[in-house]
């Protein structure tokens, strides 16, 4: 943990790379800590709109502070489909609101060469 309430991670992806992203406590505290506790998940991604990669969570978390205003960079937990979620396109909207839990700070290019059924990993950043 860099300071308080905000937590380094990486995101690994099969086949193509890493990205490192820092989840807080900011917006939707008890839904960034549960996904900080949850850590590591892994799960196959899916690719809404080519704007963003989800993939499950296994954490059955409710509304937080939910919105459908996302910008590019966001990371947020997907109640309604149980999921993590990246952002990584233009003029994104999710499929419905969203948690939002952290942001991408170094790598989010590579989220644009996921694929359908790509295994990533969300790590705590060593």
């Amino acid at each position: 943990m860099s300071e308080v309430g905000k937590y380094r991670v990486v995101f690994k992806i099969q086949g193509i790379g890493e990205a490192q992203g820092e989840l807080t406590r900011r917006k939707s505290p008890l839904t960034a800590e549960s996904v900080w506790r949850a850590i590591p998940i892994v799960g196959r991604a899916s690719v809404w709109r080519n704007a963003e990669i989800y993939f499950p969570a296994g954490l059955k978390k409710g509304l937080e502070r939910a919105t459908r205003k996302v910008e590019k960079g966001d990371i947020a937990y997907w109640p309604l489909g149980d999921a993590i979620c990246t952002f990584y396109g233009e003029n994104v909207e999710p499929y419905s609101d969203v948690n939002i839990i952290g942001r991408i700070l170094d790598g989010l290019s590579i989220f644009g060469k996921v694929k359908l059924g790509t295994t990533i990993t969300l790590d705590r950043l060593a």
